[in-house]
């Protein structure tokens, strides 16, 4: 159940892969992989400990010493993953927010649109666009992206005159 319903978080957008789990002190490694070696754990020591306790009084105690375990292990086990997980590798869609793109689609309005961008590091990425008001861009129109719309997930643009 416990996976279900963090891949449903996944799905939902709550989470992204990417994101850490610094919300269970276990950051600098992606949540995907720390969620799935705390879960692995807590299950293997659950199953150990109800054998081990085998009824009694003490086995309602058992997930909670499980989960315990589970997080002291994963700890350990985060530290040297943090290595593999460089902080300054991490992109965002933020980065576009201030770069001039190209429309792709026939048009962008403030209904539709997709635009190529320029990443710093030289690669590109089509990138859904909406425009304010009444602007209507045309395909291969330069357009700057000024914001990010995290709920809609695409890019306010407005049209860009290049100097030449």
């Amino acid at each position: 159940m416990v996976v279900a319903a963090y891949w449903l978080t996944v799905i939902t957008g709550l989470f992204e892969l990417e994101d850490d789990a610094t919300w269970l002190g276990l950051g600098g490694v992606p949540a995907g992989i720390t969620l799935s070696l705390l879960i692995a754990f807590a299950w293997l020591l659950c199953l150990i400990g109800s054998v081990v306790v085998a009824g009694g009084g003490l086995l309602i105690a058992v997930p909670f010493a499980a989960a315990a375990g589970a997080w002291f292990a994963v700890r350990g086990l985060v530290v040297p993953l943090r290595r593999l997980f460089p902080e300054g590798d991490r992109h965002s869609r933020g980065d576009f927010v201030g770069q001039m793109c190209v429309i792709r689609t026939g048009t962008a309005t403030p209904d539709f649109g997709q635009a190529e961008v320029t990443a710093a590091d030289g690669s590109s990425a089509v990138v859904q666009v909406r425009t304010t008001g009444q602007d209507r861009l045309a395909r291969g129109q330069n357009a700057l992206i000024f914001d990010y719309d995290k709920d809609g997930e695409f890019f306010w643009v407005m049209p860009y005159e290049s100097e030449h």
